[in-house]
């Protein structure tokens, strides 16, 4: 679902050329979850925008679902972003006016599906999250695991193919942040989704099936066992 090959980001900061990725190489696979630590500042974050065609690269190639993105235009990377990218961040970004269900069928309607058709699936991605019952309840009536729940359904409601996740359980407590990484896998393992998933959380690393630490700029591979 993802392929990252000699990929390469500079940054130019008070006239010194700063490289962030240094020739960077990444597979992500259907059904897979990947997880990504190392220290901030380390380049994490980088390497997420870049897998999710948020940030272009300085060099090398960046393939979702075999599509080279590297080329494409912006109106492109924004099609492709919008149909095979999921997202799920630290906070939740619910939209506060809209209930939990209207917040899943949104970005369904965005990218041009029907309101009763966006209505089922927004209904059937809460049951997978275990907030059948909760649908109607807008965010600030939520706990902090159910937003992010929430947040989980949203980011899968155009069946995307690639979930990016930049510390999905950070801002919950470690009961909350176990069940809500449990909602998580499940869901990668059911809908055979490919999940890149940045966390300093080392305890839910290692229970991924890969764990890859960004160090001076490249990734180095460490057994999960």
């Amino acid at each position: 679902m993802l392929e990252l090959k000699d990929v390469v980001r500079t940054f130019e900061q008070a006239g010194t050329r700063l490289e962030v990725l240094r020739g960077v190489q990444l597979t992500v696979r259907p059904g897979e979850l990947v997880g990504l630590v190392g220290p901030s500042g380390a380049g994490k974050s980088t390497l997420l925008h870049i897998a999710g065609l948020l940030e272009r690269p300085s060099s090398g190639t960046v393939r979702i679902g075999g599509t080279d993105a590297s080329t494409l235009d912006d109106g492109k990377r924004t099609e492709i972003r919008r149909k095979a990218i999921g997202f799920v961040y630290q906070f939740h970004h619910l939209l506060p006016e809209f209930t939990a269900l209207e917040n899943i069928v949104l970005p369904q309607m965005i990218a041009g599906l029907k309101r009763s058709e966006a209505v089922t699936r927004a209904k059937e991605l809460l049951h997978m999250v275990g907030l059948d019952q909760r649908g109607s309840h807008r965010p600030a009536r939520l706990s902090g695991g159910e937003q992010q729940r929430v947040a989980i359904a949203r980011a899968l409601a155009n069946a995307p193919g690639l979930l990016i996740a930049d510390e999905p359980t950070g801002n919950l407590d470690p009961h909350t942040a176990e069940s809500v990484f449990a909602t998580l896998t499940g869901i990668v393992r059911q809908a055979r989704v490919g999940a890149l998933i940045a966390t300093h959380n080392l305890e839910l690393a290692r229970r991924m099936d890969r764990v890859l630490e960004m160090h001076e700029g490249v990734l180095i591979e460490h057994a999960t066992t």
